[in-house]
């Protein structure tokens, strides 16, 4: 049974999504040629520290007994990469393109989001990959304000994939989020047979879900790594991966993880600007 969030739950989840949100723009500035995935990862981190979040991926527990917990508060995945990539000393080169995903809890409830980002300039067909991606999140946003069901929305996500001669990954979904990372329900970007028979669900007012298409250039087949974690694509091409933390409320669709209004900019219970603290955001 799923979980269907207050106004006033949700009104608290923005606080972590506003984090999130400014977590990546940190990655977004420190993106470049000659700089490490693990100096993303660290000034993420200090910016966690600063204001009180918990990040939700550090230590996170592998789903295999005995492989290694997650050991950055980042997911830092280069070109083939497809999720989970653990940050470290590689450093980015020009024309590689990087997917920064992060989580964080404030007061009790969780925020994740994920962006693919360009290292300098990256070639045409890829950048076209990133844009293909990123447009069908934005869909899956107008359109969980105009269908029923998750299954409407992801036939048409995967619609416009398979348009681009792209391939949607299957191997991994969204999920839902609140006071866990990981909630029910499952958010597939494509439609299965399971979908269709028992896994559906309707989107109605307090539903909040992650929202994470996975697209990769060549294949839709994915393999891991030998550290038990990174993700790739099993031809080894480029991938790209878009997320955000999106509710569904009485007056429409709310994205959680989006840029602050005019009205948030300084409101004393949000997350502050990262910019505006000490030493933050310096690669």
């Amino acid at each position: 049974m799923l979980t269907l969030r207050s106004d006033r739950e949700i009104d608290r989840m923005r606080r972590p999504g506003l984090a999130v949100y400014y977590a990546l723009q940190i990655a977004r500035q420190m993106v470049a040629p000659g700089v490490t995935t693990g100096a993303i990862n660290e000034a993420v981190a200090d910016y966690y520290r600063q204001i009180g979040g918990e990040p939700l991926f550090l230590d996170y527990p592998h789903s295999s007994p005995g492989k290694p917990a997650f050991s950055g508060v980042i997911c830092a995945s280069v070109n083939e990469e497809v999720v989970h990539g653990i940050p470290g000393d590689r450093e980015l080169v020009e024309g590689d393109v990087i997917s920064v995903d992060t989580g964080v809890r404030i007061d009790g409830w969780c925020g994740d989001s994920a962006v693919t980002l360009p290292v300098g300039q990256t070639d045409p067909e890829v950048q076209r990959l990133l844009t293909v991606t990123e447009e069908v999140l934005q869909l899956a946003i107008k359109l969980m304000g105009e269908k029923e069901l998750w299954s409407e929305v992801a036939a048409e996500m995967a619609r416009h994939v398979n348009s681009a001669k792209f391939y949607v990954v299957e191997n991994f979904v969204g999920h839902g989020i609140g006071r866990e990372m990981h909630e029910k329900p499952q958010v597939p970007n494509f439609v299965s047979e399971s979908l269709r028979r028992h896994e559906d669900f309707r989107l109605e007012p307090g539903l909040v879900i992650a929202v994470e298409p996975m697209v990769n250039m060549g294949t839709k087949r994915v393999v891991e790594m030998p550290d038990h974690w990174t993700q790739s694509a099993a031809d080894s091409r480029p991938s790209a991966h878009f997320e955000h933390t999106i509710a569904v409320t009485e007056s429409g669709v709310r994205v959680l993880t989006s840029a602050p209004s005019e009205a948030e900019k300084g409101q004393e219970d949000m997350p502050p600007d990262p910019f505006s603290l000490r030493g933050v955001g310096k690669s």
